[in-house]
């Protein structure tokens, strides 16, 4: 959990309003959810490895004694939690509120969540997520809605080349199926294959051999990751899709991917959508059900978002199937790779006083400047004049100008800084 200078805020704010601003022009409506939740649904077993990872909330008024009974049972001791994701709150949000909600409902979430991360690099207890969710809509219209309007937000932060990795939950079960992998067996055959961009298919292959894994399952599935590939360029499509998988996956899945490619290229105005599709594509949350995909950079090597469809969620408190997909862009992540590029829509002006002027002179001519539409703040002079512009200019502050006893407000002079 970490502390943010006024730069760092200031950048983060700015990175938040156009990530806010695109969502809206996509027709997102943003909403908000308390930062804790019961104990019970945190830990209803669709938060993946997550709720292992939750803040609990011990119970209030428990004494010495009735902790002590309760040691080795987290229920017994906590009712509440701090919120991992911005899924599991809006499942409940939705089926709390659904009756004033229109029958498709487009969510803008962006608020803070909390993990017990062991804090390293990149890894947080307290960060923020930006979610976007369509609930109500079972159709790829919703996958195409979530995927331009987050290539938009890439776009609008200068961050060029991004693109969208996209696979489907059906088309790893096809393959397995296909490579013969009991049923029983797949969620754990998942796990290692979602190894593969780290340890490569002959540490996939070793560790699925290691857990005892069905041979011939595991030798077809070895044959298929070593066979022979020509490296010409295919752009996302039918062609591609059909030559990353192996013969027997369905029809209507690969259908569904190549109208997704061809409608997000359509909205986008561009023969080459900036969508690549990977048959390995796994994503670790249980609780998807259908297309996922997941948000990279050439400049770095990990990914900056991702999501996908989970139509199985919101029936759990819902009591009835209803239809969801979301996007989560990585705001710390996505963060660190926005210069921070100075606001051109108004000005920042220090003004610099002499030890002389009157408060009340100082009050008029911060009124003047902020009537002007700028920034401003108050700093008395100091001997140390250059460090005092260094600090301001990095706080982001443009321009400065001395204000001495008597001056007229119109008559000061701003000077750029830096």
């Amino acid at each position: 959990m970490r502390d943010f200078l006024p730069a760092d805020k200031a950048r983060r704010e700015r990175v938040l309003a156009v990530i806010r601003d695109r969502y809206r022009a996509h027709g997102f409506d943003e909403i908000e959810t308390p930062v804790v939740e019961d104990y019970e649904r945190l830990h209803a077993g669709i938060g993946g490895d997550n709720e292992k990872l939750a803040f609990n909330v011990l119970r209030r008024g428990l004494d010495a004694d009735a902790i002590r009974d309760a040691a080795g049972d987290p229920a017994a001791l906590s009712d509440l939690g701090l919120r991992y994701d911005l899924t599991v709150p809006l499942a409940r949000f939705y089926a709390t509120n659904r009756a004033q909600l229109p029958s498709v409902f487009r969510a803008i979430q962006i608020a803070p969540v909390w993990r017990a991360e062991r804090p390293q690099k990149g890894r947080y207890r307290q960060f923020v997520q930006c979610d976007i969710d369509i609930i109500g809509d079972a159709t790829p219209r919703a996958e195409v809605e979530l995927l331009t309007a987050s290539l938009d937000v890439l776009d609008a932060l200068g961050l060029e080349g991004g693109t969208i990795r996209i696979n489907d939950r059906r088309v790893l079960d096809a393959m397995l199926a296909v490579f013969g992998f009991a049923d029983a067996d797949r969620a754990g055959v998942l796990i290692t294959i979602d190894k593969l961009d780290k340890v490569g298919a002959e540490g996939v292959v070793a560790e699925l051999r290691g857990r005892g894994a069905d041979e011939p399952a595991v030798a077809a599935l070895e044959a298929f990751l070593t066979r022979p590939q020509t490296r010409e360029y295919l752009p996302f499509g039918e062609a591609q899709i059909r030559k990353a998988l192996p013969a027997g996956v369905p029809d209507d899945v690969v259908a569904h991917l190549v109208g997704i490619g061809e409608a997000v290229a359509a909205a986008r105005g561009e023969t080459d959508v900036p969508l690549r599709f990977d048959p390995f594509l796994v994503r670790g949350m249980g609780y998807y059900t259908g297309t996922i995909y997941e948000l990279a950079h050439p400049s770095v090597s990990y990914s900056l978002g991702g999501g996908g469809r989970y139509d199985g969620m919101i029936g759990r408190f819902l009591g009835q199937d209803v239809p969801a997909v979301g996007f989560s862009i990585g705001f710390e992540r996505i963060v660190d790779l926005v210069g921070a590029a100075e606001d051109a829509a108004s000005a920042a002006v220090v003004l610099i006083a002499d030890r002389d002027v009157p408060l009340v002179e100082l009050a008029t001519h911060k009124a003047f400047f902020v009537s002007q539409g700028a920034r401003v703040r108050l700093e008395q002079r100091t001997k140390n004049l250059k460090g005092l512009l260094e600090r301001s200019a990095a706080d982001g502050y443009t321009s400065f100008a001395t204000v001495s006893a008597g001056a007229e407000s119109s008559a000061l002079e701003t000077r750029p800084l830096g």
